[in-house]
C-alpha cells in the first residue's frame, strides 16, 4: 500500500513573509504545521496536528500513519526519479567515489530490511548501529525505518564502556556494525571494541550483522554474528510498514551530567514534516539538487541532514569519509564541491577554522571552480566573525550561522534562505525560525531587556521534529529540560536578543563566568581573540580565583606559518580584549597551544579544560576526538601556575 502523494511546495522570498510565517506558527501551530504536512505522504491522515492533552509531553500528528523510509526513498522511485542519484559516496581515505541511484537505494534498503527481519527484528524493536561514514550506514538506518524498528546510531570508534551503556539503555535486538573505520593514518578495528562492549553489557543482542570492509576482515562469533553481504544476497526484500506518527524513529544518545547518557527520542511524523519544511524554507534547496552536510551519521547533523532531510526532499546527498584537512590537503572540500556540483554545504565552524589555519590565503580554494555553490551553513560551535568573514571573502556566497541542538533536531535560530535572506550580523544566528518562541530569562523567570544576557529558553510547545521525551526516562526529560523554567524548554545556552530580534548565543550557561560579581560571556572574549590576524582558533574558560571567584583564561592556536614570539601575540590579544570589552573582563592570562581538545563533532571541551586548570577530577569525555591533547593542555596550564595537581580522568 502506497501513501497518497502530495504537491511540491512553492518558495516565497520576502521579510514580510517571514514575519507572517513566524507569527502564524506561534498563534496557529496546528494550521501552520498541518499545511507543511501536505508535503509528506501519509497512509492515514492525522486526527489532531498538536495533541496537548498530556502536557508537557506534546505530540504531533496523533492518529496519523506514515513510513519515513517510504517518504525518503520509495515515493521518489514511484514518481519517476529512480535513475537520479540519491547518494554520492566520496571517500578520500579509500580513494573511492560511488553513486547510488534512488532505485538502487530502494533495492539495497529493502533487502537489508529483509536481513533484519530474518534476524527477528520487527516494528518497535531497537537496532544499534556502530558504523563509519559509508553508504551502508544510511542503508541500515533507512532499513530500520522501513520496518518501523527504532535505530540508535553510536559513533563508530566509541570506547567499549560507552558503547555498553548505550546497549544496556536501548536494549537492541540486533547490532549492525562494520569491520572497521578508516582514519587518515590508521585503520580503526570496530569488531574487537564491539565484542568488548557486548561482554560488558548486561543486555545481549540476539544477533550482530557485520559489513566486512576490504581494509579489515573481522572475525565473526559463530551462532551470533552474520555477514552482511552473504545475508543480503539471499534476503527477501521487505515492504514499508506503516507506523504511527508518534512512534519513535530513532534514539540518539547525548552526554548526560550524571555519566549516564540521555537517549533523545525522535518521532516519525513530526520529524518528517519539520525536516522536509526546513529544506525548502531554511536551506532553499529543491528536489534534484546536490546537498552536502559534512558531518557524521553518529551526530544529529548526520541524522537530519545527511540522511533524512535531503532524501525526504528528493535531493542527492553526499556521504563523505574524510577530513577537511589531511585527506589529502586543505582543498578537499573544494574538490568535492566542484566534482559533484554541490549547491549547498553545511558543516561545523571548526572544519573551516582547520582549513583557514592550514591555508590562510585560500590558495587551495583557487584551484577549483566553485560556481555551483550557492550557500554555506555553519552550526555545531559558535561561528566566530573572523571565520565567517574568511568564508564570505573566499567563497563569495552567503555564509549562514544557525543554532540548534541534538535535542531539537533542526534550527532554533537561523537565516531562512528560502524565505528571505536577512542582513548578516556577525556573531548572531539571526532570527528564531517559525515554530520557535525564543525568550531570554533571568533566574527569577522574567524576560530580560533586549541586549541583556540571560538563559535562552523556548516557550512550550516545541515545534515538530524536536524531542518528545527521553528514552524510557520521562522524569529525567522534565528534570533536564523543563524544571528550571516552568513552561519553557531550557536550551542550556546563554545569550541575548537584540532590538532587531536577532539571537546571539554567547556560551553554554555554565560558560558564563562571574568575575567579581560581573557576569561575562566567554564567547564574547573568544570573538575578540579570533579577530587577531595570527589566531586560527581559540577558547576561553573561567578558572578559579581566590579574590574574584573566577577569571578568564585564553587559549590560542596560531595560523600556519606564524613565527612571531608567543609572548608578543599573547600581549596583543590581552590588549585587544581590554580595548573591546574593557578592564572589567580582567582578561590578563592567555597561552599559545598547538591544538584544542574537541569532540568528534568539533565542539571544544571547555568544561574539561576548566576542570584540569582547577585541579579537579574529570571524566574522560566519551566523544573526545584525541585524548592525547589533554596532557598538552595540562602542561600549558602548569606554565601559567594552574593545574597544580595532576588529576587523572575517570
Amino acid at each position: 500500500m502506497s501513501p497518497t502523494p502530495s504537491p511540491t511546495p512553492s518558495s516565497p522570498s520576502t521579510a514580510e513573509r517571514y514575519d507572517q510565517m513566524h507569527a502564524r506558527s506561534l498563534a496557529d501551530p496546528a494550521g501552520f504545521w498541518g499545511d507543511a504536512a501536505k508535503d509528506i505522504s501519509w497512509y492515514k491522515p492525522w486526527d489532531k496536528v498538536l495533541d496537548d492533552s498530556n502536557a508537557p509531553f506534546y505530540r504531533w500528528f496523533t492518529g496519523g500513519e506514515l513510513n519515513t523510509c517510504y517518504n525518503a526513498v520509495d515515493r521518489h522511485v514511484e514518481a519517476g526519479r529512480g535513475a537520479q542519484a540519491a547518494i554520492i559516496y566520496d571517500s578520500p581515505v579509500t580513494q573511492t567515489v560511488q553513486t547510488i541511484t534512488y532505485a538502487e537505494l530502494q533495492d539495497q534498503v529493502a533487502r537489508f530490511a529483509g536481513v533484519l527481519r530474518g534476524q527477528g527484528v520487527d516494528k518497535g524493536d531497537r537496532v544499534l548501529l556502530y558504523m563509519p561514514m559509508i553508504p551502508q550506514s544510511v542503508v541500515a538506518m533507512l532499513a530500520c525505518a522501513r520496518l518501523g524498528a527504532v535505530h540508535s546510531v553510536v559513533f563508530g570508534g566509541f570506547a567499549p564502556h560507552e558503547l555498553a551503556t548505550r546497549i544496556d539503555d536501548a536494549k537492541p535486538k540486533a547490532i549492525v556494525s562494520a569491520s572497521c573505520g578508516i582514519e587518515p593514518n590508521r585503520i580503526v578495528k570496530y569488531k574487537p571494541m564491539l565484542d568488548a562492549a557486548i561482554e560488558q553489557s548486561a543486555h545481549k543482542p540476539t544477533s550482530v550483522i557485520v559489513y566486512q570492509r576490504p581494509q579489515e576482515t573481522a572475525s565473526l562469533v559463530e551462532g551470533r554474528d552474520v555477514d552482511w553481504a552473504q545475508a543480503a544476497a539471499t534476503a527477501e526484500p521487505a515492504d514499508c510498514v506503516p507506523v504511527a506518527a508518534t512512534d519513535p524513529l530513532y534514539i540518539l544518545y547525548t552526554s548526560g551530567t550524571t555519566g549516564q547518557p540521555k537517549g533523545v527520542v525522535r518521532d516519525n511524523g513530526g520529524h518528517a514534516v519539520a525536516l522536509r519544511w526546513t529544506m525548502t524554507n531554511i536551506y532553499n534547496v529543491q528536489p534534484g539538487e546536490v546537498y552536502w552536510a559534512a558531518s557524521d551519521v553518529g551526530w544529529v547533523v548526520g541524522h537530519s541532514y545527511i540522511v533524512y532531510a535531503p532524501l525526504l526532499t528528493g535531493c542527492t546527498t553526499v556521504v563523505f569519509e574524510g577530513k577537511p584537512v589531511g585527506t589529502p590537503d586543505p582543498g578537499t572540500f573544494w574538490r568535492v564541491i566542484e566534482q559533484h556540483k554541490v549547491g549547498t554545504l553545511f558543516t561545523a565552524p571548526t572544519a573551516f577554522r582547520a582549513i583557514k589555519r592550514e591555508d590562510p590565503d585560500a590558495n587551495h580554494l583557487r584551484k577549483y571552480d566553485l560556481s555551483c555553490l550557492r550557500a554555506l551553513f555553519l552550526a555545531g560551535e559558535r561561528s566566530d566573525p573572523d571565520t565567517l568573514h574568511w568564508a564570505e571573502d573566499n567563497l563569495k556566497v552567503p555564509v549562514i550561522d544557525h543554532w540548534w541542538q541534538t535535542e531539537t533536531g533542526w534550527a532554533i535560530s537561523g537565516n531562512p534562505l528560502g524565505v528571505h535572506l536577512f542582513p548578516i550580523k556577525y556573531g548572531s544566528a539571526t532570527r528564531p525560525m517559525p515554530g520557535w518562541d525564543v525568550r531570554v530569562l533571568n533566574a527569577e523567570l522574567k524576560e530580560v531587556p533586549r541586549g541583556d544576557i540571560g538563559a535562552i529558553c523556548v516557550k512550550l510547545p516545541l515545534p515538530p521534529g524536536t524531542l518528545p521525551t527521553l528514552w524510557n526516562a520521562d522524569d529525567r526529560f522534565k528534570k533536564s529540560y523543563l524544571a528550571d523554567y516552568p513552561g519553557y524548554y531550557q536550551t542550556g545556552d546563554a545569550g541575548f536578543v537584540d532590538d532587531d530580534g536577532y539571537v546571539y548565543v554567547m556560551a553554554r550557561t555554565d560558560d558564563i563566568i562571574n568575575v567579581a560579581g560581573h557576569r561575562l560571556s566567554t564567547g564574547a572574549m573568544e570573538e575578540v581573540l579570533s579577530s587577531h590576524k595570527d589566531v586560527a582558533e581559540c577558547a576561553v574558560i573561567g578558572v578559579a580565583d581566590d579574590l574574584k571567584g573566577q577569571v578568564p583564561l585564553g587559549f590560542v592556536c596560531l595560523k600556519a606559518g606564524v613565527t612571531r614570539p608567543h609572548e608578543e601575540i599573547v600581549k596583543e590579544v590581552v590588549q585587544l580584549v581590554r580595548e573591546q570589552i574593557g578592564p572589567v573582563a580582567d582578561f590578563k592570562r592567555a597561552v599559545v597551544v598547538e591544538r584544542l581538545p574537541k569532540t568528534r563533532s568539533g565542539k571544544i571541551l571547555r568544561g574539561t579544560m576548566q576542570k584540569i586548570a582547577d585541579s579537579q577530577d574529570y571524566k574522560m569525555p566519551a566523544t573526545i576526538d584525541d585524548p592525547g591533547i589533554l596532557p598538552e593542555i595540562a602542561d600549558a596550564l602548569r606554565g601559567l601556575g594552574y593545574a597544580k595537581v595532576d588529576t587523572t580522568p575517570a
